[in-house]
């Protein structure tokens, strides 16, 4: 995990703590107190969740422009290899004709 999610996570963890410590130790019945409690639990799972989103789709968007971009250079190596065949095809018929043309003058011979 980053040190900025690290960090993230450090305060929303140490915010719930201290929510929950606050309450606890309010001079209130303990239905109320319960009621915070679990008001404030409520709270913290929404934002988790929102945080988890979050992360969901930036690491998903992460994935797609890194699956984008391998497949960008797997065609340019592709076509790379492909221009060097040719190229290697275009000397062999080269050679092959200026071999034909030296064996022609052998027959001849």
């Amino acid at each position: 995990m980053t040190s900025n999610g690290s960090t993230g996570l450090g305060i929303l963890a140490g915010a719930a703590i201290g929510a929950v410590l606050g309450i606890l130790f309010a001079p209130d019945k303990g239905s109320v107190t319960r009621q915070r409690i679990a008001d404030e639990a409520e709270m913290q799972k929404a934002k988790l969740a929102s945080s988890a989103a979050d992360l969901r789709d930036r690491v998903a968007e992460k994935v797609s422009v890194e699956k984008h971009t391998l497949e960008d250079k797997v065609q340019s190596i592709v076509m790379d290899a492909s221009y060097k065949a040719d190229d290697v095809i275009n000397t062999l018929e080269a050679k092959l004709k200026e071999l034909k043309a030296k064996n022609k003058q052998f027959q001849k011979a």
